[in-house]
């Protein structure tokens, strides 16, 4: 069923100025929607001028963003066909690809700059990022075509009308402070019960808990074994990182520490894909002995990880302590109590 209150239509006027216990769960969804509708389409100059790489880096974290709060807001919502998350899905996945080979560039040129260019290592290196140059070019070509394409014009056009006549499903009504809680316990229950928690961990007493004492041979095992559990947490992660980001003006600061906490985790995590990415780009290009051909680099990504994998472990052991879980749940039940404490407003 489709509604637009008067509420809804003031807030298509202007942004939401102050958030307080009345807004409904419409306005808010408004307020999300058109934050990062103008964050996905307002780098568009700056990524065809390929200047700087963090404004592709930027409107693919709008794009992000915004299928998040399509995800969250769906119930609320209701939006045209070039609108919908799958075309957003679409558009991402081109930026994508170039960001991803931004990343590795960067990563090379840093590593570049610590070892001398004039040796083995060195020399390969060059080599690999000029063939990475190279399919970065190529891949970058296709962003002109991607802005001008059917789909991207549509899905620009789609936001725009919505957002001057935003459609809304009948629960957009209800107070935004009485079902914040529905949004987001289901989510904190598919992250707790993610089997990404339970890579190398023992079960001892009934508990279960990280195991500690491996060697750098053995984690490499349990990477090539368990890593695509923890790079499906890392989404996870993020999924739960966007999604509570939304509500802060709603909670206090203790939510928002844990947000934070939120964004740690899945920047660690994300710390263990680039290095699998990385690896595999490496094996693309110099063959699955590459470490043999660059073994200064091996031994350092693998240091790396060591030393990481003991941060993760003290975060592994937090996130399976049934008491904060609990703890963490019960936080996002009371979302007026900590509101009313606060006052808190938006970034």
């Amino acid at each position: 069923m489709r509604t637009q209150s008067s509420s809804h239509t003031k807030a298509t006027k202007t942004k939401i100025p102050k958030f307080d216990a009345q807004l409904s769960l419409g306005e808010v969804a408004y307020w999300a929607i058109q934050k990062h509708v103008k964050k996905s389409t307002k780098y568009q100059d700056g990524v065809l001028a390929d200047r700087n790489p963090e404004n592709l880096h930027q409107m693919r974290v709008g794009m992000r963003r915004l299928r998040t709060a399509i995800d969250v807001f769906g119930p609320a919502i209701d939006l045209p066909d070039a609108a919908q998350r799958s075309n957003i899905t679409k558009i991402a996945r081109q930026l994508g690809k170039v960001r991803d080979l931004d990343v590795l560039q960067l990563w090379f040129q840093h590593y570049l700059s610590i070892v001398s260019t004039s040796t083995d290592e060195g020399v390969q290196i060059q080599h690999v990022l000029e063939r990475l140059n190279k399919r970065r070019q190529k891949k970058f070509s296709q962003l002109p075509k991607l802005f001008k394409s059917k789909i991207y014009r549509q899905f620009v056009a789609a936001y725009g009308d919505w957002l001057k006549k935003p459609q809304f499903q009948s629960v957009a009504v209800m107070p935004v402070l009485d079902v914040v809680p529905d949004l987001l316990l289901p989510l904190l229950s598919q992250l707790f019960l993610h089997p990404g928690w339970l890579v190398a961990t023992e079960t001892l007493e009934g508990r279960v808990y990280p195991i500690v004492g491996m060697s750098m041979e053995t984690l490499d095992q349990v990477f090539v074994q368990e890593g695509p559990d923890l790079h499906d947490l890392r989404k996870q992660m993020k999924r739960v990182r966007y999604q509570t980001e939304f509500f802060i003006p709603f909670f206090g600061q203790t939510y928002q520490a844990q947000t934070q906490g939120f964004r740690a985790l899945q920047e660690l995590l994300g710390v263990f894909q680039d290095e699998a990415v990385l690896s595999e780009f490496l094996v693309g290009e110099l063959g699955i002995y590459w470490s043999d051909q660059l073994p200064s680099l091996a031994k350092l990504l693998q240091e790396e990880r060591f030393r990481n994998w003991k941060k993760w472990q003290a975060l592994q052991l937090k996130y399976l302590d049934p008491k904060f879980r609990r703890t963490l749940s019960r936080r996002v039940m009371s979302p007026s109590l900590e509101f009313m404490a606060t006052g808190s407003q938006p970034n």
